[in-house]
């Protein structure tokens, strides 16, 4: 099995670390690379709320939905990596084999929307760890939130690097019809190579921009985020994502630059070294120059699309393309007249 981290480096949180030492396996060599093919674990996640809030002012939504905790697509740059830390778990390997499952989540959704307080805003699905990751086409939990949204007539966002979405189209177009319903394919390549050893188990680039066409026709307003762009690594190839969104039928793009928060930095730092070893230096180089001299910044306002020279000529390169292919306008806008709240216990509401 093909993973994206290149080791299990201990949690920040442990005061204890395992180091790994593979000369202790010199004679037992099939030993040692099986302890780095790790299968994929499922676990039930007790969680008692499914919809998060948050109030920063780099991220569009309000409210999101994360039907599992760690993500069995393996992306090497993952900003949620640092998340499995907070199980004890490690941001490398862990995070993509140990996947926590919130069963309960339609259940749990529906009672956030029966509380009075809820301000109808759009719901965003994979905020955090994709919610059409492998796990989806065996347990359904991001299907019946969606079933949820419809009966109740909640607006939704989706965000995916998974061409399972298209299995929702039925629900995803009776959303839609009601202006309820948004998708957007992250795509941050084209090089079917780069995105196997960089996002092992997403779907490839061309499955991806299949699922672009196949919402496109059903009628879901649909985009493409070009995320994230990697200096010295993929940024260059910003005008053929861009062409091939449009060519798709995306009606809208965006893009991010790289982060590496925390845990995450060490594992894609690996990944690259072990992959590309040639383009360390021009790689790292380049993230410094839009991060102030470091890998990483998490300044509000900044950390989405970086500063300096570097940062402003991938911004330009981005305008320009998108506003030449029409992809610089928004999705169209949600209809949050529609919302009707769940009944509590079965009875109907005075008012």
């Amino acid at each position: 099995m093909r993973h994206g981290a290149q080791s299990n480096p201990t949690s920040r949180f442990e005061a204890v670390r395992h180091v790994p030492a593979p000369e202790h396996f010199e004679h037992e060599p099939e030993e040692w690379f099986a302890r780095q093919e790790q299968a994929i674990t499922y676990y039930v996640d007790s969680s008692k709320s499914i919809v998060s809030e948050n109030d920063s002012p780099d991220i569009p939504f309000r409210y999101s939905i994360n039907p599992y905790r760690g993500c069995a697509h393996g992306c090497t740059y993952c900003y949620a990596r640092n998340t499995h830390e907070y199980l004890g778990l490690s941001a490398g390997l862990d995070f993509e084999t140990k996947i926590f499952v919130k069963e309960d989540a339609p259940k749990l959704f529906r009672e956030f929307l029966a509380k009075p307080g809820f301000e109808v805003g759009p719901i965003a699905f994979s905020g955090v760890t994709d919610c059409y990751q492998p796990a989806e086409r065996r347990f359904r939990i991001t299907r019946g939130c969606l079933e949820v949204a419809l009966a109740h007539r909640v607006p939704i966002g989706i965000v995916t690097k998974n061409a399972l979405v298209t299995r929702d189209l039925d629900l995803l177009s009776q959303l839609a019809q009601l202006k309820l319903a948004r998708v957007y394919l992250s795509i941050g390549t084209l090089n079917a190579d780069l995105a196997l050893s960089m996002e092992p188990r997403a779907s490839t680039p061309t499955a991806r921009l299949r699922a672009v066409r196949e919402l496109a026709d059903a009628g879901i307003p649909v985009g493409v985020m070009t995320a994230p762009i990697i200096p010295g690594l993929n940024d260059e190839e910003l005008p053929a994502l861009l062409a091939a969104a449009h060519e798709a039928g995306a009606q809208s793009a965006g893009y991010t630059l790289l982060r590496l928060p925390l845990t995450v930095e060490p594992v894609f730092r690996e990944w690259l070294a072990e992959a590309y070893p040639e383009k360390v230096t021009r790689v790292e180089g380049r993230i410094q120059a839009i991060r102030g001299g470091q890998l990483n910044s998490s300044e509000w306002g900044t950390r989405m699309s970086g500063t300096g020279v570097l940062a402003d000529q991938i911004a330009q390169l981005f305008r320009v393309h998108a506003r030449k292919l029409g992809l610089h306008q928004k999705l169209p806008e949600y209809d949050r007249t529609l919302f009707t709240p769940p009944l509590k216990h079965g009875q109907k509401r005075l008012f």
